[in-house]
C-alpha cells in the first residue's frame, strides 16, 4: 500500500520510515507533487492534523496521514501546545522557541509537560484518528545534540537524558510520535493489505 505522509520535514520522514512495515510505501509530499503549504489554522493538534490529511486526500487522491505534535507544559497552562513550531512568533527557529520557554519557565519549580502527537489517517473514505502521549518535564539548559524542536530540553519520565540525547531508535522507542505511529501502523496493517 502506498500512503502519503502529508509534512516537508524531513526529521519526521525519517523517524516514522523506520516504523514502517514492509509492504507500506511511504511517499512525501514532494513525491506526489504537492509543493504548496499545508494550512494549520485549527486550535487544536486534532484539528490541525484532520486539516492537512484532508486537504492532501481531496486534492491528490492518495490516502494520507498527518500528524500535528505539541509540547504541553502544565505550568504555562499546556503552552505551547498547537503553537510549539511557532511559539516565538512566525518566522521563528527552534533556538528562539526553546529560549522563550525557557525563559517563561525561570520562576517555576514544577517543570511537568508531555508531548503530545496526534496523526490523523484519511484512507478509502475512513476517517480515523491516533495519540500519543509522553510525560516528563522541561530541563534548565540544553542538553544534546541529536534530535529537533524541544528535544535538547525535554526529559522523559523515568530517563535521566533529554531526547536530543538519544538515538534515533532509543527515542522511537518511547517517543509520542513513535506511540501514535505504532497505533496507526497497526491499525493499517489489520485494516489494509499491501
Amino acid at each position: 500500500m502506498k500512503i502519503c505522509f502529508a509534512t516537508n520535514n524531513v526529521n519526521k520522514l525519517n523517524e516514522i520510515q523506520q516504523l514502517l512495515p514492509e509492504g507500506l510505501t511511504l511517499v512525501s509530499l514532494q513525491e506526489i507533487g504537492c509543493t504548496e503549504e499545508l494550512r494549520e489554522d485549527q486550535l487544536t493538534l486534532e484539528g490541525n492534523s484532520h486539516q492537512k490529511a484532508e486537504y492532501v486526500f481531496q486534492k491528490y487522491n492518495i490516502p494520507c496521514f498527518a500528524d500535528d505534535t505539541g509540547l504541553e507544559v502544565f505550568a504555562l497552562d499546556g503552552e505551547p501546545g498547537v503553537y510549539s513550531a511557532r511559539y516565538a512568533g512566525e518566522g521563528r527557529n527552534n533556538e528562539d522557541n526553546i529560549s522563550l520557554l525557557l525563559k517563561k519557565l525561570e520562576s517555576f519549580d514544577n517543570r511537568g509537560a508531555q508531548f503530545r502527537t496526534v496523526i490523523t489517517l484519511i484512507a478509502e473514505g475512513n476517517i480515523k484518528q491516533f495519540e500519543g502521549v509522553v510525560k516528563g518535564e522541561v530541563i534548565r539548559e540544553k542538553a544534546g545534540g541529536d534530535g529537533f524542536g524541544y528535544d535538547p530540553v525535554f526529559k522523559p519520565e523515568g530517563y535521566d537524558k533529554t531526547f536530543a540525547q538519544m538515538t534515533m531508535a532509543e527515542k522511537n522507542e518511547i517517543s509520542h510520535r513513535g506511540i501514535a505511529v505504532r497505533k496507526l501502523v497497526d491499525y493499517i496493517s489489520t485494516h489494509y493489505k499491501s
